[in-house]
């Protein structure tokens, strides 16, 4: 430790109080919503079918993304690390082939540590974390190595909120951005199409704790964000989603100035076609309404897509480059 910067020095201290925290939620498994309890240590497989030890995790991608939100893309990239695997079952998954089917390969914390400050090497303006609910005690011992070895970018936990709050607060001065979903309203809806009980109680009040911890986003000197919570919300067809009440549940909860990443893109994926009320898209006047409603709430950041752009943001991860053309 000794050889460590101040700042190195500061971060790796924090990093070891949440592996410290997170163990205890490891085994019993409670990392997430669905609270399976299952013996991790004996290899224990629950709802997320995870299929790695303590000292191996598996991962479907490490790339560089440029189709995040511009502030944590820049002009170099969003460091992305696809975690394999999930905490919920959506029937209309884009990432169903690492989410259900579990594509990817297992690799050494170590080896994860050497794809982070790769990543920063090539040019990534921080290390985006997709989808790590239920390996976060593995990823914190990656980030740990990679800390002592010269990680100095933000840190950005991407998540679909149904965390266990106890990781959450786990992860104050860990991580620097916050990206989660906020998916559902009606909890009937989280568990007939995710899987997932109480979705939005767990979801909000993760979202809240989150926003405590680093406020709205800030940038540096390259209006790249440093710091901050963008909160994302996918619109689903014939209003699955509760768009309009998941508005002015944000705002009743004083979070008009965080940065709210509206998305249209969705299309029926994986499982989507069974269900007649998903198997469809939203129409471009649906979306401006509520593009228009939530600014007059007075959301202060509001991002919008390209309405025609949906087929952008399939990804294959087959390829080595899940967004390449």
């Amino acid at each position: 430790m000794s050889n460590l910067s101040h700042s190195q020095y500061v971060r790796s201290t924090y990093v070891d109080k949440a592996i410290e925290a997170i163990k205890k939620l490891y085994s019993p498994c409670r990392l997430c919503g669905q609270n399976c309890n299952i013996d991790r240590n004996k290899n224990e497989m629950g709802l997320c079918r995870v299929d790695s030890g303590k000292n191996n995790i598996k991962i479907a991608s490490h790339t560089l993304h440029f189709g995040e939100e511009p502030m944590i893309v820049g002009s170099g990239g969003s460091g992305t690390v696809f975690f394999s695997h999930c905490n919920l079952r959506c029937v209309y998954c884009q990432n169903h082939q690492i989410s259900h089917s579990g594509l990817g390969e297992i690799i050494s914390i170590e080896k994860l540590a050497e794809y982070f400050l790769d990543l920063q090497s090539s040019g990534a303006i921080n290390i985006n974390l997709v989808s790590a609910t239920h390996v976060l005690y593995q990823v914190l011992h990656a980030l740990k190595i990679a800390i002592q070895n010269g990680l100095t970018i933000p840190i950005v936990y991407n998540t679909n909120a149904y965390d266990n709050i106890e990781s959450i607060a786990a992860l104050q001065n860990v991580v620097d951005i916050y990206l989660p979903d906020i998916k559902y309203l009606d909890n009937a809806y989280s568990k007939k199409y995710s899987n997932a009980k109480n979705y939005f109680d767990i979801a909000i009040n993760n979202i809240k704790l989150m926003y405590e911890q680093v406020g709205a986003i800030s940038f540096d000197e390259n209006n790249n964000a440093k710091k901050g919570l963008i909160v994302r919300h996918l619109i689903l067809p014939n209003n699955i989603s509760s768009t309009y009440d998941i508005l002015i549940a944000l705002s009743e909860n004083n979070l008009k100035d965080i940065t709210l990443s509206i998305m249209s893109q969705y299309t029926p994926q994986y499982m989507a076609s069974k269900y007649e009320e998903l198997n469809t898209i939203i129409s471009e006047k649906e979306y401006d309404d509520i593009i228009d409603y939530a600014s007059e709430l007075g959301f202060e950041n509001i991002l919008a897509q390209d309405f025609d752009s949906q087929s952008n943001y399939l990804p294959d991860f087959d390829k080595n480059k899940p967004f390449d053309d």
